[in-house]
C-alpha cells in the first residue's frame, strides 16, 4: 500500500507540475528594448513612449551624494501615492542606463531598497508610473570608485 501512495503523489506532483508549464511566460517578460537602450532617452520612450513626464520631489528618493564605491550603491523609493504601477531606476552615464524596474500590484505598498551599479559619477532618475501620469526625481551621485568595470 505504501508503493501506491508513493505512485499516486509523484502522479500528482507531475500533472501539477505540468499545469505549471502551461502558465504563460509573460509573466516573467521584461522589456528588453528598455533594458539594452544605450542612452536614458532611449530607455524611457522603450518603457513610456511619449508620455509627458512631471518632476515631482514629494515621493522619497535615497542615494548618497557620494558613493565610494559605484558597486554598490544603496537606493531607496517609496510613496503614498495611490496606483502606483511601476517605479524605474535610470542612471543616465551607465552604458544601459535602466538599472531596475518593479512592478506593483493594486493595493500594494510601492515602496523598496535595492543597490545598483554605477561606473561613473551621473544622475540618477526614479520614474513612478501610474495609471494617468509619469513622475519623476533626479538625484546626482558623484562615484569615487566605478562599479561597470572600471
Amino acid at each position: 500500500m505504501q508503493g501506491t501512495l508513493t505512485r499516486r503523489r509523484f502522479s500528482q506532483a507531475i500533472l501539477a507540475f505540468a499545469a505549471l508549464a502551461t502558465v504563460p511566460l509573460r509573466v516573467f517578460a521584461r522589456n528588453d528594448e528598455a533594458f539594452k537602450a544605450v542612452n536614458t532617452d532611449e530607455a524611457m520612450k522603450a518603457l513610456f513612449g511619449d508620455k509627458p513626464m512631471t518632476v515631482d520631489d514629494s515621493f522619497e528618493f535615497k542615494v548618497p551624494d557620494i558613493a565610494e564605491d559605484g558597486s554598490i550603491v544603496p537606493v531607496t523609493v517609496s510613496t503614498e501615492m495611490e496606483g502606483v504601477k511601476s517605479i524605474s531606476l535610470l542612471v543616465d552615464a551607465n552604458p544601459n542606463p535602466l538599472s531596475a524596474r518593479f512592478h506593483f500590484m493594486p493595493g500594494a505598498v510601492p515602496e523598496f531598497k535595492t543597490r545598483i551599479k554605477m561606473g561613473e559619477s551621473s544622475d540618477v532618475r526614479a520614474v513612478i508610473e501610474t495609471a494617468d501620469a509619469l513622475y519623476v526625481s533626479t538625484k546626482n551621485v558623484k562615484v569615487t570608485l566605478g562599479g561597470c568595470g572600471g
